[in-house]
């Protein structure tokens, strides 16, 4: 699913060898795949063509100018949740046209920005924030389209975390609020209410949760015709699980299989706001061993990068491939324990500079020996990696490198210890 692969040992991103990129650019970096942002794309495109849908690229999950305008080029439209991802979008040619701007706290401020730029819809999560949104696109003489975001109330079975769908979530309008709104919202002459939004969490490995939930946006769309509503659009967000560890997350096409039907029995225009589901298997996290060492019964293989690098497994528990970049082994399976005679397999931590025992990139991993100088490449990294750091102990956050064939480009150049004062004042 990715166009990373080993060929004689070595570990290749489409044309390049990576240790020759991470010989060049140093690192930490990150390294992305132009042709796998492509081929996730269309695979979505594709399995979804019948409904020809708005597929609006989930910013959030990465935001690098170069990703936006792969995407951009593609035809995607671009889901925002802030002024500064809308202002991203635009700088990387994205068409505001096709924006829809999420989230729960839009101040005036940025209402007023996505409006004058011409997003096609605001997804409005509280009655607080609709007030509002209809005074600012009055001021300015506009009228706000609208999707209400609304909570099924279903488990996606997913971290509780990045779980966003059930009743009691800071996040859309239960059901009965949302009709409640709807009923009041005719006299607005700033806003126009034009269809219904939700998302029910992230990295989702089952279609049952979407057939759950879109059952009941279905019911709810037909009881707000019922009263006159005219509504013509269902955003079924994003969420779609990705393979991190295993093989276990839905395809595409599976996901089509259970969410066609009922959009189109319907009669909705159909968008969707993945992120994750495009960009996590196509950037890799490349990282050099400094250091091993023992600890009672734990050995650590200590890295360059760190937590303000790649802050997902201490932050969610999450679970990342960690695999040589150069190496013989072949590695095992998920749970698998290596042959004898495989090599010098060690039970390690991976971990990293960062004063925290928090710090870590993998723990209790079968590693073949790597010995300080080699090279690590931490899989799925593509998705909330380099979007996420930070530059906690005042580390200089990592390169972001996009390979595109043969050729590759520094699409945002490593940091300098100047960037991390500049704006300050001593």
């Amino acid at each position: 699913m990715d166009h990373f692969a080993y060929r004689g040992g070595e570990l290749w991103c489409e044309g390049l060898r990576v240790a020759d990129v991470a010989a060049e650019r140093g690192t930490p970096l990150y390294l992305y795949s132009r042709q796998t942002i492509c081929d996730h794309y269309r695979r979505l495109a594709e399995a979804f063509a019948p409904a020809a849908p708005m597929i609006c690229y989930s910013v959030k999950a990465n935001a690098n100018l170069g990703v936006l305008r792969v995407l951009a080029d593609e035809g995607s439209g671009f889901d925002v949740v802030s002024a500064g991802e809308l202002f991203r979008v635009l700088r990387a040619g994205g068409d505001p046209a096709r924006a829809v701007f999420a989230g729960v706290g839009k101040t005036p401020d940025e209402m007023a920005f996505a409006l004058d730029q011409g997003v096609h819809l605001f997804n409005v999560e509280s009655a607080g924030e609709l007030w509002t949104l209809n005074e600012v696109a009055l001021s300015r003489s506009r009228v706000a389209p609208v999707a209400l975001r609304v909570n099924p109330d279903v488990d996606p079975r997913t971290h509780q975390y990045v779980a966003t769908g059930k009743r009691g979530s800071k996040f859309g309008l239960d059901m009965q609020a949302a009709a409640s709104l709807l009923d009041e919202v005719a006299d607005l002459r700033g806003v126009r209410v034009r269809g219904v939004h939700m998302h029910i969490g992230s990295q989702i490995t089952s279609v049952d949760p979407y057939r759950a939930a879109l059952e009941r946006v279905v019911d709810f769309v037909a009881g707000a015709r019922s009263r006159g509503a005219e509504l013509d659009t269902i955003n079924i967000g994003g969420g779609f699980g990705v393979w991190y560890q295993d093989r276990s997350a839905p395809l595409a096409a599976d996901h089509a299989r259970a969410i066609l039907p009922l959009v189109a029995s319907a009669g909705c225009r159909l968008l969707m706001e993945p992120g994750r589901f495009i960009v996590a298997n196509a950037g890799i996290l490349v990282t050099r061993v400094l250091y091993r060492k023992e600890a009672g019964d734990r050995r650590y293989v200590i890295v360059d990068a760190g937590m303000n690098d790649l802050v997902r497994p201490a932050l969610y528990g999450s679970h990342h491939r960690v695999w040589p970049v150069a190496t013989e082994a072949q590695e095992p399976a998920a749970g698998e324990t290596p042959a004898a005679g495989a090599g010098a397999w060690d039970l390690v931590d991976v971990v990293g500079p960062v004063c925290e025992t928090g710090d870590f990139l993998a723990k209790e991993r079968r590693l073949p020996g790597v010995r300080p100088g080699d090279l690590l490449a931490i899989f799925g990294a593509g998705a909330y990696g380099h979007v996420m750091a930070s530059n906690y102990n005042a580390r200089v956050r990592p390169p972001e490198v996009l390979v595109e064939g043969g050729q590759h480009r520094v699409v945002r150049r490593r940091e300098t210890y100047e960037d991390l004062v500049r704006g300050e004042t001593p």
